[in-house]
């Protein structure tokens, strides 16, 4: 009686996976970036050399604190405030509560909260992705029905401009890089609850090179939400940016020379 009792009790735990959903449908994860200083371009590693912005500019090594712009689409407010969209490539199917999906970064944009202020003059900044961009490998963990963790490396090549901001030109000195973000902790994911609202179900058309125009159609979000809200708070992670030199959780940080810390774009 014993045994038949633990049976019972482990098939009742084990229920609500098995009712989730056991695959998770390829689409886009959707991102905004505040410009609260949370989000940040540091040059203090590897700075701008001198003579960058003019003939005789002091070497760069300050910190560009950088907010999203919101990313085109042939919809109007079909990606709500996103300025990041990662796409998850392929169907993810659970095998003992875990699954694996490539996944990369296909639009991204920000800019400078403030202008650079340097001896040539002020400097708008703006960061875009620089071309095709490369996959990683995101692997997703259920804990229960309603969700779990998610383990994802981002790779992304960008370029960063600087445009002078007092004079009429169309002219930006640019410099790109090759970021290597490790996995953010304390990552999370959950099923859209019955009544969300899927502005972007279906296919897409979305501005992937960042000149305001949709050019590349892409699948919409599916039965995962990347991330959830309110994990911790903005001032939280501020302070620990502040203080601490581990990454803080949410986070995705990149060898001292950047940190992207964005929130999760629900489309309720």
């Amino acid at each position: 009686m014993k045994r038949i009792s633990i049976i019972v009790l482990a098939f009742l735990f084990a229920l609500p996976l098995c009712a989730a959903d056991r695959t998770i449908v390829n689409g886009l994860d959707l991102w905004q970036t505040p410009g609260d200083g949370t989000t940040f371009a540091d040059f203090a590693k590897e700075p701008l050399p001198a003579g960058f912005f003019c003939p005789g500019s002091a070497p760069f090594t300050g910190r560009v604190i950088l907010k999203g712009v919101p990313i085109a689409a042939d919809r109007p407010g079909a990606l709500g405030p996103a300025d990041t969209i990662i796409q998850r490539l392929d169907n993810a199917t659970f095998k003992r509560n875990v699954a694996t999906t490539r996944i990369q970064m296909r639009a991204m944009q920000f800019e400078g909260v403030a202008p650079v202020k340097t001896s040539c003059g002020d400097f708008a900044v703006k960061v875009t992705l620089d071309g095709e961009q490369p996959i990683t490998t995101m692997r997703i963990v259920r804990d229960s029905a309603k969700g779990g963790r998610f383990f994802a490396p981002i790779f992304v090549n960008v370029k960063i401009s600087f445009a002078p901001a007092d004079r009429s030109t169309t002219e930006a000195l640019e410099i790109r890089k090759e970021l290597r973000f490790p996995p953010a902790k304390n990552q999370r994911w959950s099923a859209p609850p019955a009544n969300a609202h899927l502005a972007t179900e279906g296919v897409l058309k979305v501005d992937t090179d960042s000149d305001n125009v949709p050019d590349t159609f892409l699948p919409g979000t599916t039965n995962f939400l990347a991330g959830r809200p309110n994990v911790v708070s903005r001032l939280e992670v501020q302070k620990a940016i502040q203080q601490v030199d581990d990454c803080p959780g949410g986070c995705h940080c990149a060898d001292d020379c950047g940190i992207h810390c964005p929130v999760t774009v629900y489309p309720y």
